[in-house]
């Protein structure tokens, strides 16, 4: 019996939305020498920095950015989604951020599958998977398909003892979970449901199961070039004490200064324990060009130049 993980199981016809020219942008090769590091585990993040995190999300095998979450507010882009994270990875992306958005709208699609397998045997560096991992046989098989760290939401809410049984099989350090808020609530499957429950209580609850790291997204700014939500990141990782990532609303090299500034006061830390805002996830703005992820990540060595990448 096929699945959507099978090679041969391509489904589905590709929808009429309008493309728009190529967006990717790149420019001439500046300073940065990263080391590539397969397995999240060996990742040492220097305590002031910041880890840039690319994304790359898949919507019937194409690169896609949603506004606020919304599937009918959609902007597909030109390019094949694995030569666009050839070209990160030569750019100096130490990890990619990759969502299949119709697993997380509940419409498995087996392109995406075939896309996510191309570009992780296309590049020698971690990927970080998320969307519609509904199931600990969903978790596994991402694992076993060779991503270094799979991203687990609404699963976390609806049913954290599986949650738990996947930490325990494979670890806090490939099991992070994916908190997507609006005004602070939680939403679920696809950003359409009500989770029942605040970020930061999701945050600890799922702390006290045994998770490490949250990648916190706050709806109403992710693909709007608004602003990251730095005030409500950086109470989430205080008062959870977990390590975040944050997501959403990126839209200027701004934007990461201010949020380099902002952990930098806030210390990451709460009662000793290790933790706070390590890594951040940028999409639209590298799409429409508004800086390229060289920039980025030289914005981040010149505030911090010792900086590695994340744990």
């Amino acid at each position: 019996m096929k699945d959507d993980w099978q090679d041969d199981a391509e489904k589905g016809e590709r929808g009429d939305t309008e493309k728009s020219s190529p967006q990717i942008f790149v420019s001439p090769r500046l300073p940065i020498s990263p080391s590539f590091i397969l397995h999240p585990s060996s990742f040492i993040l220097h305590p002031s920095a910041l880890t840039i995190l690319p994304a790359i999300d898949l919507r019937d095998g194409r690169c896609v950015r949603l506004k606020q979450g919304r599937i009918d507010d959609a902007t597909f882009y030109d390019g094949d989604p694995a030569e666009i994270a050839r070209s990160y990875q030569d750019d100096g992306a130490q990890m990619i951020h990759v969502v299949d958005l119709d697993g997380a709208f509940s419409n498995p699609n087996s392109r995406n599958r075939q896309v996510l397998r191309t570009i992780i045997s296309g590049t020698n560096i971690p990927l970080q998977f998320g969307g519609g991992l509904r199931s600990l046989e969903d978790v596994t098989q991402a694992l076993e398909l060779g991503v270094a760290r799979v991203v687990i939401g609404t699963l976390a809410v609806e049913a954290p003892k599986i949650l738990e049984q996947a930490l325990q099989m494979f670890g806090a350090d490939r099991v992070a979970v994916g908190i997507d808020a609006r005004n602070g609530e939680v939403l679920t499957r696809g950003w359409e449901q009500d989770g029942g429950l605040s970020a930061l209580e999701l945050a600890q609850r799922v702390g006290s199961l045994g998770v490490e790291r949250i990648v916190y997204t706050d709806i109403a700014r992710d693909g709007t070039l608004t602003g990251v939500n730095i005030e409500q990141t950086c109470a989430i990782a205080r008062e959870s004490g977990l390590k975040v990532t944050a997501s959403g609303g990126v839209s200027s090299l701004g934007d990461i200064e201010r949020l380099l500034v902002a952990k930098r006061d806030a210390r990451d830390s709460v009662n000793g324990k290790p933790g706070g805002i390590d890594s951040l996830i940028i999409g639209k703005a590298l799409y429409d060009g508004r800086f390229t992820l060289q920039e980025a990540l030289l914005k981040v060595s010149e505030l911090h130049p010792t900086h590695g990448s994340q744990k």
